[in-house]
């Protein structure tokens, strides 16, 4: 017979085991639902940049115009052949079978080579298009009979192939990377496995949320915002899961109770992760700001991302660890054990340097900070030629290669002048400036000059490759001599390069500010305190120019990389300082709290001996799985991968380890300022 005391108790015993495993059941059936969504990312997105730009963007504009000229939606692809010896009969009749098509360009200087334009439906996916295309050029082709697909369907479907590898390598390689550290560190079979379940968890629970907004229409996804996706999920998952483990850790060498233990480690890392989570939401919400729709895109994206990230940290990981216990570190169980201090190893050694030197130490790594800022106006991020964006070899680039041997550059994709009818003769005059080919009002089906809604339509020809800096240069000169006639508007594929460029350059300098203010309102709420998020918003800063200038120095001289889209420094900012913020955090939280009971210097120097770790290994981890999307053959992925792996590492391993805590001793109490530690504290 249960006696009425036994009974509670063993209630209370199995209601302890029934709600994590209710937790941990639930999260792998929604898990098994939502997973599939991340492979399934690809079919709502869009790579077409035009579908980038503002609807107040004039290539927008003209675009919009250019539907009264036809009743359909047309993207052209390019077909060139190239034969040294010269086209033969032969080679014109496999291009006329192979494209449906009787219009073939011949070379104008040159029997050599010739083109022929195919208008694709840009209602379905260029890529599917451009792909039946090359597959039906390939079968048969004549002996020496060069032949390729470029043009701008050509370009969206070599996008689409590039990140292709999203779905498969991207995630390969950031799982591995992220396990490998994760062993190295805690040294479990166990442990790793359940972290790596909960960042796939948050993975397929922002996938769901971002499909279903991007497949109604809600923001804008392309493969970039889809790479950085995974790769953030898996690296704030794996962060947030490491500081609440090490705390759990670090409670379970204090008591025989796993579960007391890893309440305490949860309530005591709530605040942290939950301002972290909330800094980089906020900070990535700021891209909202952004004028381009792909950045627009990517702030609610990225802040998804880390919501669900924060969401399996709290649920799900804490749900398994308390079915675990102990065994989750197994073969090395914490054991219980009597307090000591963290005097000697690493950390030890480092606080002991800050304890002695606090000046000096902050005062140097000032200066070694400098030193890479002073290398940021060597960036050059002005733009870059659309086929510089792949790393890889890929048949748009060798196509244009080959058109330009033979045509101007810019045949097949014309700069598009819409102006008023009456004026058609006098713009086509205006837009004869230096780099344009050949400049004609476009013909309707009737072989008359094509009107509409009282406008006329010209294309202008341009002698330079359409994605290319002269090119570019070309269209503004083009811009400035028309728009003397009222009405006028220039478009097409070039324009809306130059459109793109000049917008991102315009939302770097809105969003930088904004970021900065939103972060040091989160850091003041959280530290309660004005002048230490000032310090901690100055250090992440000078860390960003730092790394900046350090990327200006490898891309230019170590990867030769032709330059950078005016966009890369704006990622670059918002995710540095939003995750380099977070080291902050998680250090000056800690450090707060044993600034209450044993003052702020004895406080600092503790909280980083006993935070100098997890810290180090979330920074590490961060790093290596922002360097996985560098396996992605794209400029603009390879560039971010770089500036926030090092970016971070530099945080890590001298902005927190040494800057800020060294300040931190030196300011003293004061630094808490203007809240009751500042006064009443002890130093």
């Amino acid at each position: 017979m249960i006696s009425e005391v036994e009974h509670p108790a063993r209630t209370r015993s199995r209601l302890r085991w029934l709600l994590p495993a209710l937790i941990a059941v639930a999260w792998l059936i929604f898990g098994g639902f939502s997973g599939p969504y991340a492979g399934k990312l690809s079919q709502v997105t869009e790579n077409d940049s035009s579908s980038f730009l503002p609807a107040s963007a004039e290539a927008t504009e003209v675009g919009e115009l250019q539907k009264q000229f036809s009743s359909s939606s047309v993207i052209p692809a390019i077909v060139v052949a190239e034969r040294p010896s010269g086209l033969t009969e032969a080679d014109k009749r496999f291009l006329t079978d192979r494209t449906s098509s009787s219009r073939i360009v011949p070379a104008p200087q040159s029997d050599a080579g010739a083109q022929v334009i195919v208008l694709l439906d840009a209602t379905n996916d260029p890529g599917d298009g451009v792909e039946a295309l090359r597959d039906a050029l390939a079968r048969d082709t004549p002996d020496g009979l060069k032949v390729l697909v470029t043009g701008p369907a050509a370009q969206v479907a070599d996008l689409k192939e590039a990140f292709g590898g999203i779905d498969g390598l991207l995630l390969l390689v950031a799982g591995a990377v992220v396990a490998l550290i994760l062993i190295i560190v805690y040294r479990s079979p166990l442990l790793p496995l359940l972290v790596l379940l909960s960042a796939v968890f948050a993975l397929g629970t922002a996938s769901l949320a971002v499909y279903l907004l991007a497949d109604h229409d809600v923001l804008a996804l392309n493969g970039q915002s889809q790479g950085i996706l995974f790769i953030l999920v898996f690296g704030a998952a794996t962060d947030y899961a490491l500081l609440m483990i090490s705390r759990y850790r670090e409670e379970l060498r204090t008591t025989d109770d796993a579960r007391s233990a890893l309440r305490t480690a949860w309530r005591s890392t709530i605040e942290p992760i939950a301002a972290s989570a909330g800094t980089v939401i906020l900070g990535v919400l700021c891209l909202l700001f952004s004028d381009l729709n792909s950045n627009k895109g990517l702030g609610p994206v990225a802040a998804i991302g880390i919501g669900a990230a924060f969401l399996t940290t709290i649920t799900f990981l804490p749900a398994v660890l308390a079915l675990c216990g102990r065994n989750a570190f197994w073969p090395f169980r914490p054991a219980v054990a009597p307090p000591k201090e963290e005097t000697g190893g690493l950390w030890g050694r480092v606080s002991g340097w800050i304890s002695r030197a606090p000046r000096t130490v902050w005062i140097v790594t000032t200066v070694v900070l400098l030193a890479g800022g002073a290398f940021l106006p060597q960036l050059k991020a002005s733009g870059t030629a659309q086929s510089d964006v792949f790393l890889t070899p890929v048949d748009s680039v060798a196509g244009q290669e080959v058109l330009s041997r033979y045509f101007p550059g810019g045949s097949g994709s014309p700069t598009v002048i819409i102006t008023p009818a009456g004026q058609a003769q006098a713009v086509t005059t205006l837009a004869r400036v230096p780099g344009v080919s050949d400049v004609r009002q476009s013909a309707g089906p009737d072989g008359k000059p094509a009107e509409a809604g009282g406008l006329a339509k010209i294309d202008a020809v341009l002698a330079d490759p359409p994605d290319s800096d002269a090119a570019v240069a070309t269209v503004q000169r083009i811009r400035e001599a028309v728009h003397a006639v009222d009405g006028t508007k220039v478009g097409g594929p070039t324009a809306t390069l130059l459109d793109t460029r000049e917008t991102s350059e315009h939302d770097r300098m809105i969003i930088i500010p904004i970021v900065l203010v939103v972060i040091f309102l989160v850091l003041a709420l959280l530290l309660r305190s004005l002048l230490a998020p000032l310090l901690l918003i100055g250090t992440v800063v000078l860390s960003f120019a730092a790394t900046m200038g350090v990327s200006a120095l490898v891309f230019n001289h170590v990867f030769d990389f032709p330059g950078a889209d005016p966009v890369v420094p704006l990622f670059g900012f918002v995710f540095l300082v939003a995750l380099g913020i977070d080291y902050n955090i998680f250090l000056m939280t800690r450090v707060r709290e044993e600034a209450g009971r044993i003052g702020t210097r004895d406080g600092t120097l503790r909280g980083l001996r006993v935070t100098g770790g997890v810290i180090t290994s979330a920074g590490v981890v961060l790093a290596a799985t922002f360097a996985a999307l560098a396996v992605l053959p794209i400029l603009f992925l390879a560039q971010l991968a770089f500036i926030v792996a090092f970016g971070v590492l530099l945080d890590t391993l001298l902005v927190r380890s040494l800057l800020v805590p060294a300040l931190a001793v030196d300011v003293g109490r004061k630094i808490w300022w203007p809240s009751k530690l500042a006064k009443t504290g002890r130093e």
